[in-house]
């Protein structure tokens, strides 16, 4: 069985859409998944709405280069219901249970490890809470092990795993939440997760720690539905600056491979024993996986020689603080956008 304790990194499957490349298809999926679960990365994260992704992740499950190698309980799948199109939703009970029975079918499997209410920030209160509850009819009969809401507002987040909890007498396992613990972004630090645990959610997964391509050279991915990256002008100007310094005065890093390490970082740091908070980053080739990998390891300590990222469980104190005046001089240089959020909000004091 996977270890009850979370990967620091977890394999998004937002790299294998069409959001994010012209032609995933192409992509060598097999070849990346068998690799992922070789270096320890065994939780895999996608959605309907990455179109094709399940399809393309479920028919590479099933190859046999990684079914004689891993079994079904050697990884976990989480996917999400509710999102059809970028303005298209369906949170009705009706549509939520066909979604879970496409994605069990996709996968070929008999249960999902966790189901996740996608960006319930786009529908009512009263939507996102019902639709918790068709998720938990499904916890009782095992078929999806833990239920969860994922969404950008941490607002919203908290409120519905609150009022879910009130209305059920059952917390919400798990939350999700993108680019909201980044080196440019730390609100779900500052304000979500005391928010989320007072609420009974037991475990975080922080998704987009490059707050999706904007911390990184280069700029932000561009696929088939175009550039629809909600970062106002004046912060891609500051991330494009400061990963040209990076470059320059890095020490051999990327603003990419440092941001990576950060977002890391502020996951373990917020850990306890009853809480947990992992990284998902999107992954769409062996390239990036090896370098999302080394980014981990650059920062953590494995209490034996392995090559599995599931060992490195501890912070490395001194590289970190070998790192620190690298962290803290982007932050400087992306001025006041820090905790900037793409609602607009400002952090709370």
């Amino acid at each position: 069985m996977p270890s009850s304790r979370p990967s620091p990194l977890v394999m998004g499957g937002a790299g294998f859409s069409y959001q994010l490349n012209p032609k995933p298809e192409s992509l060598p999926i097999v070849d990346i998944l068998l690799r992922a679960f070789d270096l320890g990365v065994r939780t895999i994260d996608t959605s309907p709405y990455y179109e094709p992704s399940e399809q393309l992740m479920g028919a590479a499950l099933s190859d046999p280069r990684i079914t004689s190698k891993y079994q079904r309980a050697d990884y976990e799948l989480m996917t999400k219901v509710g999102r059809i199109k970028e303005n298209e939703f369906d949170y009705s009970p009706d549509w939520i249970r066909q979604s879970v029975a496409r994605s069990m079918e996709r996968f070929q499997s008999s249960y999902l490890d966790v189901v996740f209410c996608h960006d319930v920030e786009y529908v009512s209160i009263e939507e996102a809470v019902t639709a918790v509850g068709v998720l938990f009819e499904f916890q009782q009969a095992g078929i999806v092990l833990r239920v969860g809401i994922s969404g950008y507002d941490i607002d919203i987040l908290a409120e519905v795993a609150t009022l879910a909890q009130q209305r059920y007498g059952r917390p919400v396992d798990v939350i999700q939440t993108w680019a909201q613990l980044t080196l440019q972004n730390t609100q779900a630090e500052s304000r979500g997760f005391a928010r989320f645990r007072d609420a009974g959610v037991t475990s975080v997964f922080c998704s987009s720690p490059l707050a999706v391509g904007l911390l990184r050279t280069g700029g932000i991915p561009v696929g088939l539905t175009g550039d629809w990256h909600p970062a106002p002008q004046g912060l891609r100007a500051a991330a494009a600056e400061a990963a040209q310094w990076v470059d320059g005065h890095g020490k051999g890093e990327t603003l990419s491979f440092l941001a990576m390490q950060y977002a890391i970082l502020k996951a373990r740091q917020n850990c306890t024993p009853s809480f947990e908070v992992s990284t998902i980053t999107g992954i769409s080739t062996l390239s990036e996986l090896e370098q999302n990998v080394a980014a981990a390891k650059s920062i953590l300590k494995s209490t034996k020689a392995s090559e599995s990222l599931q060992d490195y469980t501890e912070l490395d104190t001194q590289a970190v603080e070998s790192r620190s005046e690298l962290y803290e001089h982007i932050r400087s240089m992306l001025g006041t956008w820090v905790d900037y959020d793409f609602t607009g909000k400002k952090a709370k004091e």
